[in-house]
């Protein structure tokens, strides 16, 4: 566990490569959730995610303590491997990143654009993961995992940023992935003694850490087929578990469904495109609307970084479709 001063000179490091992100309270989102809601727009970061901040305090400790690293290499559906690439490309270090087949075209592009020697391999992320890992070994890089407490750290000051802009914030609801976001929210509530409830968000077809926060112990799924790719995980990490289990009151299950309708509601009430993940916590409170009458909401648009042949399918066709419907009601 870091303490304040750690996380406070964490944010200091960032903010020599990311400016704080914006908090902004969207009307019509309070309109639609019946609360008051304050967005962080992790989507306004030099890679379009919040996952930029903890490849930067990673790479600038490894740097520091560990200048003769050859190289550092990692397995990613993207902004993980984005995160990596730029801090590298900062620091002047080589970095490998092994992505599944058929992961987005244009993530792959933008990790390559920050300098990523990228390698397509297996079927999913743990495939991908675990080829990484054997490369690693032999020859003789640095495997960043994608849940480490520098990742956290680094995540965490987004979060640093939000609790001191809202610090009256009810609820927050955090997407999860490998588990950096939320742990880094509960970090930094739990570091300034704030009483937000913290609230996690998976998908219904990539549910291993909501299996797992019920049953108390990792539980593996095996699969993970998601199109919201940045909640796409398989095996949770442990410690990542431990940290959600004491300090978020519960995991909402969304659909890929509710998700494209929440990447919508983003679009149309606050003009901020979101990737799956990033709309992820919008779905998880307009599913539990109810309960969050009157109360201040903090939703975390974690990235914008979607495809455009999705966001053609969840967002342009979808809305095309509802004007076609209106007009022919007509």
């Amino acid at each position: 566990m870091s303490n304040l001063n750690q996380l406070e000179r964490a944010h200091e490091i960032v903010g020599h490569a990311v400016p704080p992100t914006p908090a902004h309270a969207w009307p019509l989102l309070s309109e639609r959730l019946g609360a008051s809601v304050v967005v962080k727009h992790e989507n306004h970061t030099p890679i379009g995610a919040f996952k930029v901040r903890g490849g930067i305090i990673y790479v600038d400790r490894l740097k520091r303590e560990r200048p003769q690293t050859a190289g550092i290499i990692s397995a990613t559906r993207g902004n993980h491997g984005q995160s990596l690439a730029f801090a590298a490309n900062r620091y002047a270090l080589p970095v490998t990143i092994y992505v599944p087949h058929g992961n987005s075209i244009e993530k792959n592009r933008a990790m390559k654009a920050f300098g990523a020697n990228l390698i397509e391999y297996g079927e999913d992320f743990q495939a991908a993961r675990e080829e990484a890992e054997r490369v690693a070994r032999r020859d003789g890089l640095e495997m960043v995992p994608s849940f480490h407490p520098d990742l956290v750290l680094g995540v965490a000051t987004y979060a640093l940023e939000l609790f001191r802009a809202a610090p009256d914030l009810d609820a927050l609801y955090v997407p999860i992935g490998q588990g950096s976001g939320i742990c880094g929210c509960i970090l930094a509530r739990d570091l300034l003694g704030l009483k937000t409830e913290i609230v996690g968000v998976q998908s219904t077809d990539a549910r291993s850490y909501a299996l797992s926060f019920a049953a108390g112990t990792v539980v593996s799924t095996n699969s993970s087929n998601t199109l919201a790719d940045g909640m796409a995980t398989r095996v949770p990490d442990a410690d990542a578990l431990d940290i959600i289990r004491k300090g978020a009151s519960h995991i909402v299950q969304v659909t890929d469904d509710e998700v494209a309708s929440a990447i919508r509601a983003l679009w149309t009430d606050t003009h901020n495109l979101a990737e799956g993940a990033g709309a992820a916590a919008l779905a998880a409170a307009l599913q539990e609307k109810s309960k969050l009458r009157g109360r201040r909401v903090g939703l975390v648009l974690s990235g914008g970084n979607i495809d455009f042949d999705l966001f053609n399918r969840w967002v342009v066709a979808e809305n095309t479709a509802t004007t076609g419907a209106r007009a022919l009601a007509r």
